[in-house]
């Protein structure tokens, strides 16, 4: 009986927490800042409480709700009210701008040089002279915007024209045929399946990834490995 109510209550735990983090959005599960990474851990400690609750489960899990509700109108706040936006999710700071290194601003961001000279050669700047201006920002990261002449060349830069981008759609993912996306771009499988058979497969099966790009009908196939 007791296995039974920890398999229920684990369960229990899956789904609400789930459900709070769908809510809460995929920030939460991406890029976080200072106020997601408390909430995240927290709410997570409370879920493995509930899993193993056997006698009032309900305390976790109203515990649960309401901690993914304040986060949730937190987040909620910072989008609708700019001016809370600082004292939610922090504020970017800059540390360095032509030449000048800002010592208060790096005291203040909990860096010293040596990490600050990290996250640079993270980004590929060994030299500090190739920097115009760094922001530390709010979830951690370093954003940097290189001197003109030391980013790398751009087709405009250079007077060429170039042809856009275009992503591709998966059409064959380890031998089954996509057929959502087939019909999303106004094509069949009988068509997909002579393309494949054109380019000397003899079905979909072996290939292990297919991706057509539409805007230049082309149709790329990675086969099986052997």
């Amino acid at each position: 009986m007791e296995i039974t109510k920890i398999v229920l209550t684990t369960f229990l735990s899956v789904i609400a927490l789930f459900i709070i983090t769908k809510i809460m959005g995929h920030k939460q599960v991406a890029q976080l800042d200072f106020f997601d990474y408390i909430s995240g851990i927290t709410i997570g400690s409370i879920g493995a409480e509930l899993a193993t609750e056997l006698e009032k489960p309900y305390k976790p899990l109203i515990a649960l709700v309401i901690y993914g509700s304040v986060s949730y109108v937190l987040n909620l706040c910072a989008q609708k009210i700019p001016k809370t936006r600082k004292y939610i999710n922090g504020a970017p700071t800059i540390l360095f701008n032509d030449g000048k290194l800002y010592r208060q601003n790096l005291k203040k961001s909990k860096l010293d040089l040596s990490e600050f000279m990290l996250l640079c050669r993270e980004q590929g700047y060994f030299d500090l002279g190739e920097i115009q201006t760094a922001i530390f920002e709010h979830n951690g990261k370093l954003s940097i915007l290189p001197y003109s002449n030391k980013r790398p060349a751009t087709p405009e830069d250079l007077n060429l024209t170039v042809k856009d981008s275009h992503i591709g759609t998966e059409v064959i993912m380890d031998g089954r045929i996509m057929g959502e996306n087939i019909l999303r771009m106004g094509l069949n499988e009988k068509w997909l399946i002579k393309q494949v058979k054109a380019q000397n497969f003899k079905s979909e099966k072996d290939i292990f990834l297919g991706i057509y790009h539409q805007h230049e009908d082309k149709l790329t196939l990675y086969p099986n490995e052997v």
